[in-house]
């Protein structure tokens, strides 16, 4: 059974900083594409950045490019997404996603397994 665990969510002031983990457990990252989406009250699921089991460079969203960056440590079997500059827009809801698929894809429906989501809110 996969588990996706998010952690890190939180109240920040803008221009600041958190870093939110997905601890994963059921599935190896290697044979994994992990996704962070987010959610924004009254928005569609976003997809904010991916890292897929086939190319290991992530890749962002054009809203988060230069602020936030996407990791993953394969021995701790967990992924890092660290968000600097942090903007009230960014708040939201933050899930981490896995699928078994070997590319990235910004459509939900494209990945098996989800975490309850870590929120975020910026705000001074």
């Amino acid at each position: 059974q996969v588990q996706l665990v998010e952690s890190g969510g939180g109240l920040v002031q803008p221009g600041g900083s958190l870093r939110l983990s997905c601890a994963a457990s059921g599935i190896t990252l290697d044979d994994a594409t992990m996704h962070w989406f987010r959610q924004a009250p009254g928005k569609e699921r976003e997809g904010v950045a991916c890292i897929s089991s086939r190319n290991r460079s992530p890749t962002y969203g054009d809203s988060v490019k230069g602020r936030f960056t996407m990791s993953r440590d394969g021995a701790r079997s967990t992924v890092y997404l660290q968000l600097n500059s942090l903007k009230p827009e960014d708040t939201a809801v933050y899930y981490c996603a896995g699928s078994r698929r070997r590319y990235c894809s910004d459509y939900a429906s494209m990945y098996e397994y989800w975490g309850q989501g870590t929120r975020v809110t910026v705000s001074s």
